[in-house]
Formats: C-alpha cells, sequence, structure tokens
C-alpha cells in the first residue's frame, strides 16, 4: 500500500523544477528580481504569461540585441571592405553571399554556375551548401527586392534574420518542451549570449532547429517522425546524423532496435526525397558541398591550424588524421556509453558525439556553438556550467574576427598568431571542461541534474526507464524502472 509520503514525493516528481530550487546560480541572480520562487508561488503562472511565452519573448529580445550589435557592419561594415567588420566583431556570410553565390542575378542554386568574375573563391563553381539550406537561402532572396547592392544585401541579411529568428523561437520551444518537468531549461537557450552573437553569422541556426524538434518527437515516443526530421535536419548540415548513432548505442543497450530502425528509415526517406531530385537533375552543382569540404583545407578554430602554423610546414592528410581523430572519440564514447553503470541520457551521448566532431575538424567556424548549444542544455542544465563554456566561446569569437582584423587590415589591429592560438586554447579548453563533467555525471549519475530529481532519461522517450540488455561492463545495479514499448 502506498504510504502518504510515497505519494507526496510521486506528487513532487510531477510538478515542474523551479530553477531557483535546484540552481544555486539561478538562486542568487533570482535576488535582482525579488530572490527564489516561494512556497507558494504559482507554478503555471499566469493564465497568459506562462514559462513558455516568457521565454518566447526573452529569445526574441536575445536575437534582435544579436541584430542591434551588428549595426555598424549592416550601416556600412560589410561593404567597405578592409577590416571594420572584423574591429568591431560583426562579421556575416549572409550579406556577402548575396553576389557572390549569384541570389543577386537571380541565378538558380546547384543549376546555374556561379560566374568566376562573382565567385569569392576559385574552387567554387555552384553554391555549396547542402540542398535545404540552399532552399532557405533561395527563400530569403526571393523576399530580397532588386535596388542598389548594398541595399539589396542589407535586405537579404535582414530577411535571412527574421526567418533564422523563426529558428530560434522553435528552438527555444522544443527544448522547453522536451523535458516536461523542467520547462524552464528553455530559458537557458533563450539568454545565452553564444546565441545572439552568432545567430546571423551564417545558416546553421535552420539545422539546429530542426534538430531540437527531432528530439522533441524522440522523446514523446515518435521515433519515425524523429527520424523525418532528423533527415531533413542533414539536408541542411552534416552534424545531425550523429544523433543517429547516438540513438543506436542507446537502442542497442536498451534492445530496442526496432525503434532506431524506424527512426533511420524515416531520416533516410527524408534526405532521399530532397536530395535525388537536385542530385539527378545538377549533379554538378549538389556534388559542390561534398567536394568543398573535402578539399578543403585546414582552416580556423582548429588545433590542426595551431600544430600547422607552429611547424611551419603544410599539414598534408589533414582529412585522414580528422576522421582518425574522430573516430577514435566516437569510439571512446561508445565504451562509455556500454560500460557504464547506468545508461547515459540521449542529451549527453549526443553532446559528446557533437563535441568530438567540433573537436577533431579541420575547421571550426564560430557559430558552430550552436550545434552544441541545445544538447549542452539537455546534457547538463546548469547555468555555471554552460556560462563557463559560453564565456570560452565568445572569448573565441572575439579573437577570430581580430585575428581577421590583423591578417586584412593594416595591422595596427587584431591578434597575432600566437595570440589566436591561445584564444583556439581557450575555446577548446571550455569545450573540453563541459565534456568532462557530462562523462563525469555518466559515470557518477550522483552527479547527473536531472538523475539527483529521480527521473532517467526523459529525453530518451521509448529509453526512459527501459532495461539493459547489452552491457559490455557490469551490469548496473541501480534500479531500473520498466517502460511500455514504443510504437
Amino acid at each position: 500500500m502506498t504510504s502518504v509520503r510515497d505519494r507526496a514525493e510521486d506528487d513532487r516528481r510531477e510538478l515542474p523544477v523551479r530553477p531557483t530550487d535546484e540552481d544555486p546560480l539561478a538562486a542568487r541572480a533570482s535576488d535582482l528580481i525579488g530572490g527564489p520562487a516561494g512556497r507558494w508561488a504559482m507554478i503555471g503562472g499566469h493564465r497568459w504569461w506562462n514559462p513558455l511565452r516568457v521565454m518566447v519573448l526573452v529569445v526574441i529580445g536575445m536575437f534582435a540585441l544579436g541584430m542591434a550589435q551588428k549595426a555598424s557592419c549592416y550601416s556600412s561594415g560589410w561593404f567597405q571592405g578592409g577590416d571594420a567588420q572584423y574591429i568591431h566583431a560583426c562579421y556575416s556570410d549572409i550579406p556577402h553571399l548575396y553576389a557572390q553565390r549569384g541570389f543577386a542575378t537571380d541565378l538558380v542554386p546547384y543549376f546555374d554556375r556561379i560566374p568566376d568574375a562573382v565567385s569569392s573563391s576559385p574552387d567554387i563553381h555552384y553554391l555549396e551548401y547542402p540542398v535545404l539550406t540552399g532552399l532557405f537561402m533561395e527563400v530569403a532572396s526571393w523576399l530580397t527586392p532588386h535596388g542598389s547592392p548594398q541595399h539589396s544585401a542589407q535586405i537579404f541579411w535582414i530577411a535571412n534574420s527574421a526567418m533564422l529568428m523563426i529558428c530560434a523561437v522553435a528552438l527555444v520551444v522544443c527544448v522547453a518542451r522536451t523535458n516536461r518537468r523542467r520547462p524552464w531549461d528553455g530559458l537557458l537557450i533563450a539568454l545565452s549570449p553564444a546565441l545572439a552573437l552568432t545567430a546571423t553569422i551564417n545558416w546553421d541556426l535552420f539545422a539546429v532547429a530542426l534538430v531540437a524538434a527531432a528530439t522533441l518527437l524522440w522523446s514523446r515516443r515518435h521515433p519515425a517522425a524523429a527520424g523525418v526530421l532528423i533527415g531533413l535536419a542533414a539536408c541542411a548540415k552534416i552534424y545531425p546524423v550523429l544523433l543517429l548513432a547516438a540513438l543506436f548505442i542507446l537502442c542497442l543497450r536498451a534492445g530496442r532496435m526496432r525503434q532506431w530502425v524506424v527512426a533511420l528509415g524515416g531520416a533516410a526517406v527524408a534526405w532521399i526525397l530532397v536530395n535525388l531530385p537536385v542530385m539527378l537533375l545538377a549533379p554538378d552543382g549538389w556534388a559542390q558541398f561534398y567536394t568543398f569540404s573535402q578539399n578543403r583545407h585546414t582552416d580556423y578554430g582548429s588545433f590542426w591550424l595551431i600544430i600547422m602554423e607552429r611547424s611551419g610546414n603544410p599539414l598534408t592528410g589533414v582529412n585522414a588524421y580528422a576522421t582518425a581523430l574522430m573516430l577514435l572519440l566516437s569510439a571512446g564514447i561508445a565504451a562509455i556509453a556500454l560500460y557504464a553503470s547506468r545508461r547515459p541520457r540521449l542529451g549527453q551521448l549526443a553532446f559528446l558525439l557533437v563535441a568530438a566532431l567540433v573537436i577533431s575538424d579541420k575547421v571550426y567556424s564560430p557559430q558552430y556553438v550552436l550545434w552544441l548549444l541545445p544538447l549542452a542544455v539537455l546534457a547538463r542544465p546548469r547555468w555555471r556550467d554552460l556560462l563557463i563554456w559560453q564565456g570560452a566561446e565568445v572569448l573565441y569569437l572575439i579573437g577570430i574576427w581580430m585575428r581577421l582584423a590583423y591578417v586584412t587590415g593594416t595591422k595596427h589591429h587584431g591578434l597575432t598568431a600566437d595570440a589566436y592560438h591561445l584564444a583556439i586554447a581557450v575555446h577548446l579548453l571550455g569545450l573540453l571542461y563541459l565534456c568532462g563533467l557530462v562523462v563525469r555525471d555518466i559515470l557518477l549519475p550522483e552527479h547527473d541534474v536531472l538523475r539527483q530529481g529521480g527521473e532517467d532519461d526523459p529525453t530518451g522517450g521509448v529509453l526512459d526507464g527501459a532495461e539493459d540488455v547489452f552491457v559490455l561492463g557490469t551490469f548496473p545495479q541501480e534500479p531500473q524502472y520498466a517502460a511500455p514499448d514504443g510504437p
């Protein structure tokens, strides 16, 4: 018979988690608005002012601040050449590619060859982005009226920014709803300085929003729909396939391979339906993204760049080195997942795999932090740790712009190579710090924020509470909670 104490504990676990109850930094910061939520505070809030609507307004405000930060570039920096756009840390690819990829002259992405006089690189003859990102850019170009080159590029940036703001709102909503007991975790996205500063540098936020939506659907036990969204996300960026890798490892351990196969099938069908028409009708244009990625040299942000510049020799074979390192890191992460006494949560494993890609790749663009942001919130929803990591990323963001100011300008401003190498090291150390905490949480679940509250894996969908059937190490000693088999 259930005791009164057990019923009270069950009721507590059904209530939404208030950040000021469990996060010391959130509790201290709440002094600015009157202190931590009291015992009689309304959990659900006003009928209109619920957590979700508050967070949507917050992310719109932060996004607008990020756009305002680029005001000096909007008025002149993008168009006058030199290092002004880097000195003011307001660079964006979007206005530059409006002309350089043929949108200003109504070239059709993938089908129309970009004239050599227009392209910014002799190796780029077609749009070098995946198909769905190309469609995103093309829609923004349809919304851009033709006028003077500067005015059209400005409007193109505004049109893209408006569409990316919708992606930012969708991202916050999906993260807030993924764990029903932790709606306020979306605030970790909405108030993110990394999101505000990098959202309009490139088009990565589109793929990030699709990944967040896929994670939400998987958490609600819809593997087919989740797979479709993963496939669509992979049509915008390559990294979302790592979500399938994380699901494979976890479904293998939990004996839920049928659900993984359903997700894989949905992803494959979505990817083929989007890519096949372009692949058949414009094969050279479709292949540009893949050949460009393969042939790209060691570039900014990568620790491979430090090795190359410190040695003074070109780093040949970097593709093989980067691939080997990624495989090695992935194998280590898989071993941790299969040997740990308790199965990792989906957010933890997906974060580690994407972080491995970021660490091992031959280039790190500053907006890649967006790939990690929602996964980091799902993996380690702690304000202090996320702000430390993002602080390192913001320092790197400043570092890359100052390095480019030094390279493109008069060398009176910016960072030397040695100083820029230090900025790369700060970025890597910040990411490794967060990875270390996530690995500790996996190996020692008593440190895991969610499992301290009695949850298993609310993001895991059919994995939540499932018993393990395949473990390489000692079978878990902690109790497992049986969950009904998903669809």
